[in-house]
């Protein structure tokens, strides 16, 4: 990694007796950008106010450059925080909303004119210094705010959760100028979302949180092709995810036993007797109208939903779980009612740790009902 600029070590946040930042710990590299991803209450935007120094920290310590910077008031960090309600001043126009900080600063009046005006084209608002929040849209108004926060020249900016107002087209032309903004000037980025896609848009580095502590911390790729907890498979796009047993281990190969079926894979870090879950994305699941090699599992087509530039076809088990497909427009459409066998490629499946008694005991229960249909 290169020069770690923000360090996070065992960070705890307790409200009302209840632990909502649970020893965390996390390196930020100098010109990184890092999305803390997950769900409402999952403490992403606790732990970005932390770092900015809006909430106190119940224990653990942050360094912003080496320097440990608990107690600190936010003025005093050399960071800078961008919101999703803009919090512009009303009052001023763009000019001297940009200028703001730098006139807190008693900053000489030559310098702060020319910082405001690169920092105005650098979010392409020059003609619109002397223009009133009130006659903005909410992108320009979001520029404003970024302008505002870089016009400072920190060292880390923090994004919560920025364009969460913007709609849907408006966003995501913002994702592309902020991610295109951030590899320019090369600010380390922290950034706060619940979407998915735009987290895996914009990132170098997507940190996916749950109950106040980081699930999973990689690449985009890394994230969406090998996720490590179910959590993750099921939080990032669309995923399958069966549950299964480990009935037989020879070499690298295993063989799993589901509630809908038989399936053989290469996992050689897994045991024989585990409980396991098993993670295929939509993109990676097959059907065929004869077994496949190492496949058991069947199932019937239910349905075919065209979304776009795919087709998504849901095909139910015996169990009554619903498998998702998708496949290009031009491939062709399997009939409504048909009864099909599901595989995968070899490598498309992702296989995941788990110890939960349900598991075993679903596995367990279809495992005698087989039996007794045999005999």
């Amino acid at each position: 990694m290169k020069n770690v600029i923000v360090r996070l070590r065992d960070i705890e946040k307790i409200y009302g007796g209840k632990s909502v930042i649970d020893h965390l710990n996390l390196d930020v590299a100098q010109g990184e950008f890092l999305t803390l991803l997950g769900p409402s209450g999952c403490g992403k935007t606790t732990t970005l106010r932390m770092i900015g120094g809006f909430e106190e920290t119940d224990g653990g310590q942050i360094f912003l450059e080496d320097e440990d910077v608990a107690g600190r008031a936010p003025n005093h960090r050399n960071v800078n925080t961008v919101f999703q309600s803009y919090a512009l001043f009303p009052h001023m126009n763009v000019f001297d909303n940009v200028a703001f900080g730098l006139v807190e600063k008693k900053v000489p009046k030559a310098e702060i004119k020319k910082r405001v005006d690169e920092m105005i084209e650098l979010v392409q608002l020059q003609g619109m210094e002397k223009r009133m929040p009130s006659q903005m849209s909410g992108g320009q108004k979001q520029r404003v705010a970024i302008a505002r926060a870089l016009v400072n020249r920190p060292k880390v900016l923090l994004l919560d959760e920025p364009l969460g107002a913007l709609d849907l087209k408006l966003r995501k032309q913002m994702q592309y100028e902020l991610k295109e903004l951030q590899k320019k000037l090369q600010i380390t980025f922290i950034y706060v979302t619940h979407d998915q896609e735009e987290a895996l848009t914009m990132s170098d580095r997507i940190a996916v949180m749950n109950g106040g502590r980081i699930e999973q911390l990689g690449t985009p790729v890394e994230i969406y092709d090998h996720p490590k907890t179910k959590f993750v498979a099921d939080f990032i796009g669309e995923s399958n995810i069966f549950e299964a047993y480990i009935e037989e281990k020879k070499g690298h190969r295993i063989s799993l036993v589901m509630e809908s079926g038989k399936v053989e894979l290469d996992a050689p870090e897994f045991d024989y007797d585990e409980m396991v879950y098993v993670c295929v994305r939509p993109e990676n699941m097959k059907v065929s109208m004869e077994p496949v090699d190492g496949f058991t599992i069947r199932g019937t087509v239910m349905e075919h939903i065209f979304v776009g530039s795919i087709i998504k076809t849901i095909i139910e088990l015996p169990n009554s779980q619903l498998i998702k497909m998708t496949n290009p427009p031009e491939d062709e459409i399997i009939p409504v009612g048909t009864n099909v066998y599901l595989h995968w490629l070899p490598g498309k499946a992702v296989v995941m740790h788990t110890r939960e008694d349900r598991v075993y005991e679903i596995i367990e229960g279809a495992g005698n009902e087989n039996e007794k249909e045999e005999q």
